[in-house]
């Protein structure tokens, strides 16, 4: 490669590496052409997945501050360079490397901090960012809900008491809804000195 073409690559993977809020770098020896485009395919648009020369992309790296690929980067390299949710491209690797074991996690880094192949394991075992949102979505719907059945319990637990003590009634007894009618008259009384307390003490 000619040094203008190298400094250009290099330029473009040090743009990549600081564009990206991740990076998993992978070994893909032994992969088809038609696995690699695969794989892009699962990893979806957010996702960059990029067969790399090692030699310029320890360059490119050590110009975007990113040093924990040094000793990795060796063997056939691709780097899936991420500009979404960083668990959705974990699971992507991951699950495609369960199915297509040629394809060698090595590791990566996200945000800064580095990870080794392990961490990147367990980040694909993590919920998405959309399902969370999701979650809290439904968390926030849930609490309005929530108050709507604290108010109507009361009333249908009324409900259910009356009907209870319907069938307990023998059959010649007071209809229930007579006997709620009666105990309402009764405890009209009570209010109305209620008032009258009240407007003789104003």
């Amino acid at each position: 490669m000619a040094r203008p073409d190298k400094a250009a690559a290099v330029a473009e993977l040090t743009d990549e590496f600081r564009s990206s809020n991740g990076a998993v770098l992978t070994e893909y020896r032994g992969l088809t052409v038609a696995q690699l485009k695969q794989l892009r395919t699962a990893l979806g648009d957010d996702v960059n997945y990029a067969v790399v020369k090692n030699t310029l992309t320890k360059i490119a790296a050590k110009d975007a501050g990113v040093d924990s690929f040094d000793t990795l980067l060796e063997g056939p390299s691709a780097i899936a360079f991420i500009k979404g949710d960083p668990v959705v491209a974990a699971k992507g690797l991951r699950d495609f490397a369960k199915a297509n074991p040629l394809l060698v996690i090595k590791g990566g880094v996200l945000e800064g901090k580095a990870l080794g192949s392990d961490e990147i394991s367990k980040l694909a075992d993590l919920e998405s960012r959309e399902v969370l949102l999701a979650k809290l979505a439904g968390a926030m719907k849930a609490a309005p809900q929530q108050a709507v059945s604290l108010f109507a319990a009361p009333l249908s637990q009324a409900a259910r008491l009356f009907a209870a003590l319907q069938d307990k009634l023998p059959a010649e007894a007071v209809p229930v809804q007579d006997a709620v009618q009666d105990s309402a008259a009764d405890e009209a009384p009570a209010e109305a000195s209620t008032e009258e307390t009240a407007s003789a003490e104003s």
